[in-house]
């Protein structure tokens, strides 16, 4: 497992029966998990003093109980700030377990010793843009929901990279691939973060565990000669760490050599001491 251990401005206090209480900046905020399958006693008072907590509605959805808790504000990771705010379905625009990717993506950059070009897919809010850019990369960020992209620009604005060569696009992913490919354009490195579920602008129907093979097939055709690395992550459950590493073994290192490597991304447990699986992800690396 990959746990991300080096925050500072964010916690994993306790977990749960089904939740997960966290330290984000000063705020405390309570929200479902349903890896926390244990029934471990919940001693820490915060439990009872939260910020805010994310209720589960038996209809579907939910909503935030707040008590005193600001629109949004600032956390830090490293040299890397964002810009976290509570939004619908229990999210604040930030997951914590990714920043032992953010950690592998700039020292992948700042080792290559030569200029890299990044193509980062799905990226939501930007986070691994901004690691990116920090670390020194030209970066094409596309994410097909327009306020997505625009919080990925506030992310920027707050890493003090707002004026890194980034290319901000909205549009499908695998089109803009697609079109990529037509344009001759290549790129060093391929981030991607695909939702386990979706719709196209056509009404097309994407299903992680379906779609995969062929989307990594696809990227595969926008890397350079001399490509870097691809980042694969995955919350789609049931769907393992090792099998997103066959998918990139059978693609990317059969056509280009070097090797993948395949694990659960986690958060240490202040509490117990233990580690909270939070997903997963793949590496590969020429």
């Amino acid at each position: 497992m990959w746990i991300a251990d080096r925050w500072q401005d964010y916690e994993l206090i306790d977990c749960s029966r089904g939740e997960r209480l966290e330290r984000w900046g000063d705020q405390i905020l309570i929200r479902p998990d349903p890896q926390a399958i244990w029934a471990t006693p919940r001693e820490d008072v915060r439990w009872k003093h939260a910020s805010a907590r994310y209720r589960r509605s038996a209809a579907g959805g939910g909503h935030w109980e707040k008590n005193e808790l600001p629109e949004s504000w600032p956390i830090r990771y490293g040299e890397l700030t964002f810009r976290v705010r509570p939004m619908n379905f229990k999210h604040t625009g930030l997951f914590p377990e990714q920043a032992s990717n953010w950690d592998f993506i700039m020292d992948k950059i700042r080792g290559a010793g030569r200029s890299v070009s990044v193509l980062n897919l799905f990226d939501y809010t930007g986070a691994a843009t901004v690691a990116a850019a920090k670390a020194g990369a030209s970066v094409c960020h596309v994410d097909a929901a327009k306020g997505m992209v625009a919080w990925g620009k506030e992310n920027a604005e707050a890493s003090l990279v707002r004026d890194r060569p980034i290319r901000w696009i909205v549009d499908d992913c695998a089109k803009f691939v697609e079109r990529e490919i037509r344009r001759g354009r290549r790129y060093d490195a391929i981030i991607m973060d695909p939702p386990s579920y979706g719709r196209g602008p056509g009404g097309e129907v994407w299903k992680l565990e379906e779609n995969l093979w062929d989307f990594v097939s696809l990227t595969a055709e926008v890397l350079s000669s001399a490509p870097l690395f691809v980042l694969i992550s995955s919350y789609t459950t049931g769907l393992s760490a090792s099998a997103v590493g066959y998918v990139a073994e059978s693609v990317l290192t059969r056509r280009f050599g070097g090797h993948s490597e395949s694990r659960e991304l986690g958060l240490p447990v202040t509490a117990s001491g233990l580690a909270l699986p939070c997903g997963a992800a793949c590496r590969w690396e020429a």
